[in-house]
């Protein structure tokens, strides 16, 4: 007995809009626009991105990858640290990694100067960047050396994602020299223990892992070196980041020098 043939109509009841994915041709086509259509898109995000806006691109890349840094908690704390101190906040000088990013934001704050020190190299600097260092704004600066400003140059001192790779013994030289550049204080930010470490291809530049180390241990680091706690500083700021249920994500420490 003959096989009944089945007919086109047949066979498509029940495969809905899959059905074309059973035609190698058809899913060749559609996979290869696809690929052009994606591949046009990431040309497209790099392009508008290229410049000042790069810095915003490699920041969410590092975020995506699980890489965070106290720098990029700084800006998220401006509100409150303008609360914290005031009029102090009107000359600041941040020192840390990818500095230009945190003085760009500072700088558009109202009745706010600000300056940067990057510890490290910054050949890979944006346009924006290159810009603030051309205008003696930002300058690369080992700071396990005297900073070349004077004696209270600037109202308020911040450090991120500095201090985590230096040792006790360049840490007891280079806090009070950075006390020092400062008339109200420092506002130093660091990583908690067990935070990730930097990766192995950015040793070269920081010189040695980041050591996360806890607040008791820091707590007696700055009687050591002649730093005291700014303890209404400390309070202002932290009753307006609970009033905004912001949760630092860094040990944030407002010091000052001994009286």
């Amino acid at each position: 007995m003959s096989r009944r043939p089945t007919s086109s109509t047949q066979r498509g009841i029940g495969t809905g809009s899959l059905g074309g994915i059973f035609h190698p041709k058809s899913s060749s086509r559609r996979l290869l626009s696809k690929t052009l259509m994606f591949l046009g898109l990431i040309l497209i995000i790099g392009y508008t991105f290229r410049g000042s806006g790069g810095a915003r691109v490699k920041e969410s890349l590092a975020r995506i990858e699980g890489d965070f840094t106290c720098t990029s908690e700084v800006p998220r704390t401006m509100p409150y640290l303008k609360i914290a101190y005031g009029d102090s906040i009107h000359k600041v000088l941040h020192i840390g990694p990818d500095t230009c990013s945190v003085v760009s934001k500072f700088l558009k704050e109202e009745e706010t100067e600000a300056w940067g020190v990057e510890p490290y190299d910054i050949e890979d600097a944006d346009r924006n960047c290159k810009s603030l260092v051309h205008k003696g704004i930002v300058r690369v600066s080992d700071i396990k050396f005297p900073l070349p400003y004077r004696a209270k140059s600037f109202s308020l001192v911040v450090i991120s994602d500095a201090v985590d790779y230096l040792s006790p013994k360049y840490l007891n030289k280079t806090l009070p020299d950075l006390a020092r550049v400062s008339s109200t204080g420092l506002v130093i930010f660091t990583g908690y223990p067990g935070n990730s470490r930097a990766k192995v291809p950015e040793l070269s530049k920081f010189g040695r892992p980041a050591k996360m180390r806890s607040s008791s241990w820091w707590g007696r680091f700055f009687v050591q070196t002649g730093l005291d706690e700014n303890e209404a500083a400390t309070k202002k700021f932290e009753q307006s980041a609970a009033k905004n249920s912001y949760t630092p994500r860094c040990q944030i420490f407002h010091l000052k020098l001994y009286d």
